[in-house]
C-alpha cells in the first residue's frame, strides 16, 4: 500500500508539514506497513515557502527587512541549493498578517521588504526566484520592491517619493540607472492565481484595496496613482502592461514583476507541485490524501486540493480530502477529480477548540478513512 499525503496548511492551526504528519500518524495505526509519503503543499499564499522547503529538504534563511509600514521585521526565505532556486513569500516581508487591523494602510504600505529578500537571494547566487505573492498588505504596484533593488522614483523637484501607492501620484521621473543588473540574469516565476489587471474596476485597488484598509475615496486615488505609475513605466520600457492578466495581483506586485523582471505567471499549486516532485511521488500510489482548512466551491479556483487532484488523475489514483470544514458547494468538486471528502470534526465544536486540537482530529479522521478503505477493499 502506497499513500501520498499532500495537504495544504490549516490556517491558524497547523502548517502543511504538520497536517501531513498528523494524517500519516493516523494512517499508521491502521496500516503500519504502508508506504506513507508526506508531501506538504501550498497554492502560492501564506505557507508556500515553508511547504516547498519541507518537501524538498531545502533551507530556510532569515533576514531582517523593512516591514510594510517601515518597521523592521524578521522574514524567512527558502533556498534550494542544488537548483540555485530561491523561494520568496511576499507575506513574510510585506504581509497583511504583520499589521494589526487598525494599522492597515493601503495608501502607505510598501513592498520594500520583499525587495530586500530578492536582494538577499541575488547575493546568494540565485538563478531562479519563485515569488509567492499571496497575503500582501500593500497596494504600491511593487514600487517599493523595485526601489529596494535600485530603481529611483522622483518628484518634480528631483526628490525621492514617499513610500506607498498613493505617493505614486507625485511621480515625475523614473531613474533605472542603478537598478540591480543581476535581475536580468535570473528567471523569475510568480506563483499567483488571480488574473486581475493593474487598474480599473477589476484592478488591484478596486478589488483588493478595501481588504487592506482603503476607503472608497482612497480606492479611486490609488487607482489613479497606479495608472500614473504605469504611464511612466510604459514610457521607460516601451510597453504598457497594465492590462496584462495578473498584473493586479498583490496590490500590483504582479505588474512590477512582469514589467521589470520579465516574470512568468503560473498557478501557485502548480509551482509547488513541480518543486516538490509531486508527479513522481504519485506514480504507483494506491491513494492520495490532500486537504485544507475550508473545502468548498472556491477550492475549484486553483486551491491546493484541486491542483493535487489534477496530478493524481493523470495517474489514475483516487483522491480523498480531509478538511477543517466542508463548506457550501463542496459536492461540486466530485466532478473535478475529488473522490471523497471528510471534515475533521465529528460533532459541534468551537473554532478555537478545533484549531487547538487539529493534530489529534486529523489523526483520528485519517484512521477512520483507512478503516473504511480497508473494509471497501475487502468487500
Amino acid at each position: 500500500m502506497k499513500v501520498v499525503i499532500a495537504p495544504d496548511s490549516f490556517k491558524d492551526s497547523l502548517d502543511a508539514a504538520g497536517v501531513a504528519r498528523a494524517i500519516s500518524a493516523g494512517l499508521a495505526k491502521v496500516w503500519p506497513e504502508a508506504e506513507r509519503i508526506e508531501c506538504p503543499m501550498a497554492d502560492g499564499g501564506e505557507g508556500t515557502m515553508e511547504a516547498i522547503v519541507a518537501a524538498t529538504e531545502g533551507e530556510q534563511r532569515r533576514q531582517v527587512v523593512r516591514g510594510p509600514l517601515g518597521a523592521p521585521v524578521e522574514a524567512s526565505w527558502g533556498w534550494l541549493a542544488q537548483s540555485r532556486t530561491a523561494v520568496i513569500e511576499m507575506a513574510q516581508a510585506s504581509g497583511i498578517q504583520l499589521l494589526p487591523s487598525a494599522q492597515r494602510d493601503a495608501c502607505r504600505s510598501s513592498t520594500w521588504g520583499t525587495g530586500d529578500l530578492i536582494a538577499a537571494a541575488l547575493a546568494a547566487g540565485a538563478q531562479r526566484i519563485v515569488l509567492a505573492i499571496g497575503g500582501s498588505a500593500t497596494n504600491d504596484a511593487g514600487s517599493g520592491m523595485l526601489r529596494a533593488l535600485g530603481l529611483r522614483l522622483l518628484d518634480r523637484e528631483g526628490q525621492a517619493l514617499a513610500e506607498g501607492g498613493l505617493a505614486l501620484a507625485q511621480l515625475a521621473r523614473i531613474d533605472a540607472s542603478d537598478l540591480d543588473p543581476r535581475l536580468a540574469e535570473v528567471q523569475f516565476e510568480v506563483a499567483a492565481d488571480v488574473d486581475n489587471p493593474l487598474c480599473g474596476v477589476n484592478g488591484a485597488s478596486a478589488i483588493f484595496g478595501p481588504q487592506k484598509g482603503a476607503t472608497p475615496e482612497q480606492v479611486l486615488q490609488l487607482d489613479q496613482a497606479l495608472g500614473h505609475f504605469a504611464d511612466h513605466c510604459a514610457q521607460l520600457l516601451g510597453e504598457d502592461l497594465r492590462e496584462s492578466p495578473g498584473c493586479g495581483a498583490a496590490g500590483g506586485m504582479g505588474f512590477a514583476a512582469k514589467a521589470f523582471m520579465g516574470a512568468r505567471f503560473r498557478p501557485g499549486v502548480e509551482v509547488v507541485a513541480e518543486l516538490a516532485g509531486l508527479d513522481g511521488l504519485v506514480q504507483g500510489a494506491d491513494l492520495v490524501i490532500t486537504g485544507e482548512g475550508r473545502f468548498d466551491a472556491q477550492t475549484l479556483r486553483g486551491k491546493t486540493p484541486m491542483g493535487v487532484a489534477r496530478v493524481a488523475k493523470r495517474h489514475g489514483v483516487p483522491v480523498v480530502v480531509i478538511a477543517g470544514t466542508l463548506g457550501e458547494g463542496y459536492e461540486a468538486l466530485y466532478a473535478h477529480g475529488i473522490d471523497a471528502a471528510f471534515a475533521v470534526t465529528s460533532g459541534p465544536m468551537t473554532l478555537e477548540r478545533a484549531c487547538a486540537e487539529a493534530g489529534a482530529l486529523l489523526e483520528g479522521r485519517a484512521g477512520d478513512i483507512a478503516r473504511l478503505w480497508q473494509l471497501a477493499r475487502g468487500v
